[in-house]
């Protein structure tokens, strides 16, 4: 397994644990461990999508990433005030 696949395939399988612990009710989405859970996963997709340049998925899982660092935001900030 190269580089790039071993970085592509931790960071979806985060993201895919993340999505099925949330299904299975394990871990609820507006929770912490959800977001960064996506964060990374979606950053190592990202970064694996760059290095096999295939840019679709570049701005797909950067998206993904960006989105879930708001919805962490959001989550901490609920939980300051």
């Amino acid at each position: 397994m190269q580089y790039n696949d071993l970085i592509g395939t931790i960071g979806v399988g985060l993201i895919l644990l993340a999505y099925f612990m949330n299904t299975a009710k394990m871990l609820e989405k507006n929770k912490r461990a959800f977001y960064v859970m996506n964060i990374i996963g979606g950053a190592l997709a990202c970064y694996a999508s760059y290095l096999i340049d295939f840019f679709p998925f570049v701005i797909l899982e950067g998206t993904w990433t960006l989105v879930s660092i708001y919805g962490l935001m959001k989550t901490m900030r609920i939980k300051m005030t």
